[in-house]
């Protein structure tokens, strides 16, 4: 059964998160809360750099090096207990009514910010979906290596 965050820690985990304090926290610099949005951009340390949803003086070389891969495979799938919701493993996220976005919808996609609209628009993105892995199961499955990344070996 998956970690569930409990309604009173989901509503507060951002005082604790979106502070230089809790940036140093593992959790928190890849905590996106959909319902603090700015609070999010404004003092995440991590995700919202590389998602390049923070402005910052690297984001274009990081951009023309993220665009030199060739093939970005994304594997997911909803018996991940861990990552929440399990579509981000695969750019999606939730807006504002935690509805749940698919990468394609993500502002960070359409700005194309670092990248990503980019190399999917050139064929360069692979979006693997798998039922029944767990989270800490990924990297051992079979049916994920046979599936998802053995067809991407060169």
């Amino acid at each position: 059964m998956g970690y569930t965050c409990s309604a009173s820690l989901k509503k507060t985990i951002f005082h604790i998160c979106y502070n230089r304090f809790g940036q140093k926290v593992s959790i928190c610099d890849y905590w996106n809360d959909p319902h603090h949005r700015e609070r999010y951009i404004a003092s995440s340390s991590f995700l919202a750099l590389i998602n390049a949803e923070q402005h910052h003086a690297a984001v274009q070389g990081w951009k023309e090096n993220f665009l030199r891969i060739r093939k970005l495979v994304l594997i997911g799938g909803p018996d991940d207990d861990v990552i929440t919701p399990w579509q981000s493993s695969q750019f999606g996220f939730y807006d504002g009514q935690e509805n749940i976005m698919d990468m394609r919808k993500q502002d960070y996609y359409k700005e194309d910010g670092f990248g990503l609209k980019t190399l999917d628009a050139r064929g360069g993105v692979e979006l693997c979906q798998r039922s029944g892995v767990r989270h800490t199961d990924w990297h051992s499955n079979y049916s994920v290596f046979t599936g998802c990344i053995e067809p991407w070996l060169t």
